[in-house]
């Protein structure tokens, strides 16, 4: 019954309408079911009018407005578009030959690689795996075809090569032309040493996606520095990448960086150069960052600490053989874990990681010590045998927990400044909970509840906290962005005080309006419709796609300014995570040319446009 009610797509025999064309600019290509966009080149899944209508008032509202229905220029909009997707297709539909093909696949092959941050020669292993699999899974005729035609792709290393530079430049010239018409760009800068000790400048880029409708992040650019890594060579490598995308130091709105001494220098640091050039330039530390330092250690938790990281050494660096003997007690002893975690400076979550190992296992780790019979051996035997200093590392247990849940919250792309400054401020908030939790149930710190019993003087914890308060005060209280500011992103219909909200607007952004500002927003808060589009969709997307930019000029252009900011430079380094996987001490001689396109390739979100690419070659079957 419920069968015979399904409906069958192919049998309803939809057709397409010429009219689409002109209400939604949209197209269906010859030996294709599916419409296309003509603005964006998307297709749509099926032939039905709700499908197309919806795509063009989601994603391109102001091309409406731009060319109004029936009239000439939109007339001769579609003309040129219908050109321009002609001209795109034609050497394709003409004569996509065999070696094209050839070619097409090359480039995908080539595409993954990079897109998996391998090494250009380990395509000679995929033409051995394509050719393995065809062999095996094909017979006869059919696997003497596949065979000779796996044969005529170009894949060497050289060829590989030429391919990730095409890539490349075809991805770049996407980037290049979606900042040309974007309204507005913020930057986030930080700097890095490869594997050959070069040091590596790296720029990123987030802006509104004018015919996305979202918020897009790539990496704009990366450049070495080949001496120093002082404000100025910073600031000159920055300069040059931005003439080379054509873009003026006056479009940037704001730019992130580390908070190195050369980066933020009061005379010399590359920002204060660039604020020369674009004096209404606002600038943070990453907030990353600044959590980080918030929570550095000192005095006896700085020494328990050092104590500790030099225990986990000693047991998994010190001696090789001491290592094998420790993994094997472990096992015998049917412990929580098998190992220790060795901390490292440059991760962030390290510290708290390698802690909360340890004392799943600390138990352990001191029977293996008795055993041991060196005098430092001993030595940590009797810290751990140390009431006091472990009553501070079951502390130092939970505290880094909780440090490390915010740290987590605050990673991810595409992570606005509003997103991050929330989970600082409900940060903030939990410290208060923190700090009266220790002086009663100690819920929130479980591992020093077991250890202290109630028994001993919390004073010192206490005092630790309300430290870490007041570090976080110092850092975030006197943030550039204000709380009415931030709510105009997470929430513009919970705004009271629009008086206030319109000061601090123009506090941060010298070109806003204040009284345009408050009329716009009673007018956005007065809109039931908007308001329940609000309630059923994200932020960016609502600011991007919902509101229109007629109507709230003032507000959507705040809106894109803020939406754009970077909180952290986050996306740098994983960009620098990527490098480091590229090049290894195996392809230290990888040039810094491949090797910048090699991470633009693995990072980017734009797709090369294959077909187009294949075509404009010259096409030649491998030999």
């Amino acid at each position: 019954m419920a069968c015979s009610k399904m409906k069958k797509v192919d049998a309803e025999n939809r057709t397409f309408k010429d009219e689409w064309t002109d209400k939604y600019m949209f197209i269906l290509p010859a030996a294709s079911s599916k419409p296309l966009c003509l603005i964006c080149c998307e297709n749509v899944a099926l032939i039905k009018s709700g499908n197309v209508k919806r795509h063009y008032e989601t994603k391109h509202g102001s091309f409406e407005e731009m060319y109004l229905q029936k009239s000439a220029v939109r007339a001769s909009k579609i003309i040129e578009l219908k050109a321009q997707y002609d001209r795109s297709t034609r050497v394709i539909t003409h004569a996509f030959t065999g070696q094209q093909r050839a070619n097409e696949c090359s480039l995908k092959i080539a595409w993954i690689l990079a897109q998996h941050k391998k090494a250009f020669s380990d395509v000679t292993v995929v033409k051995e795996c394509l050719n393995a699999a065809a062999e095996t899974l094909l017979d006869g005729k059919l696997k003497d075809d596949m065979c000779e035609k796996i044969k005529k792709i170009p894949l060497s290393a050289t060829t590989t090569t030429r391919k990730t530079e095409l890539l490349a430049e075809d991805v770049l010239a996407q980037l290049d032309a979606a900042v040309q018409n974007a309204a507005c760009i913020s930057l986030a800068i930080d700097e890095s040493t490869d594997v050959t000790d070069n040091a590596q400048l790296l720029v990123y880029v987030r802006f509104p996606h004018k015919e996305k409708k979202e918020m897009c992040e790539d990496m704009l650019g990366s450049t070495p520095l080949e001496t120093h890594t002082r404000g100025e060579d910073i600031y000159e490598g920055i300069k040059e990448m931005l003439t080379k995308r054509k873009i003026n130091l006056k479009q940037v709105v704001s730019v992130t960086t580390d908070g190195a001494p050369a980066m933020v220098g009061t005379e010399k640091g590359a920002v204060a150069r660039m604020k020369q050039d674009n004096p209404d330039l606002i600038a943070y530390h990453c907030i990353i960052h600044q959590t980080v330092l918030c929570a550095i250690l000192s005095e006896e938790f700085a020494e328990v600490m050092n104590t500790m990281m030099k225990l986990i050494n000693f047991l998994r660096a010190s001696s090789s053989h001491q290592h094998r003997l420790l993994r094997e007690f472990l096992k015998e002893m049917d412990a929580n874990a098998n190992d220790l975690l060795l901390h490292n400076n440059v991760r962030w979550l390290s510290k708290g990681n390698a802690l909360e190992r340890f004392w799943s296992i600390r138990k352990e780790i001191a029977a293996f010590l008795q055993q041991l019979k060196s005098q430092k051996a001993t030595q940590f035997a009797n810290f751990l045998q140390d009431q006091h200093k472990m009553d501070v590392v079951a502390f130092l247990v939970d505290i880094t927990g909780h440090l490390n849940e915010l740290n987590l919250k605050l990673q991810g792309q595409k992570n606005s400044i509003c997103d991050l400054m929330k989970t600082v401020r409900s940060f903030q908030i939990k410290l208060d909970i923190f700090k009266e939790d220790l002086q009663a149930d100690c819920e929130h710190f479980p591992q020093m509840r077991e250890q202290i019993q109630g028994e001993r003087d919390i004073s010192p914890y206490v005092g630790f906290i309300d430290k870490l308060i007041g570090n976080f005060c110092q850092r975030f209280d006197c943030f550039n962005l204000g709380h009415e500011l931030l709510l105009l992103i997470e929430n513009p219909f919970l705004i009271r005080e629009i008086r206030g909200f319109s000061k601090e607007v123009t506090q941060t952004f010298k070109w806003a309006h204040p009284g345009s500002l408050q009329l716009e927003l009673t007018d956005l808060q007065a809109d039931v419709a908007l308001r329940r589009h609000f309630e059923t969709t994200d932020s960016a997307t609502f600011w991007l796609q919902i509101v229109p930019e007629t109507m709230f000029p003032g507000l959507t252009k705040v809106a894109l300014h803020t939406l754009t900011m970077f909180g952290s430079t986050y996306s740098c380094e994983t960009a620098f995570s990527s490098m480091n996987i590229i090049k290894t001490k195996y392809r230290s001689r990888l040039t810094n040319e491949h090797l910048h396109m090699s991470m633009r390739l693995a990072l980017t979100p734009f797709k090369p446009r294959f077909k187009l690419l294949a075509g404009q070659l010259h096409a030649h079957f491998s030999h």
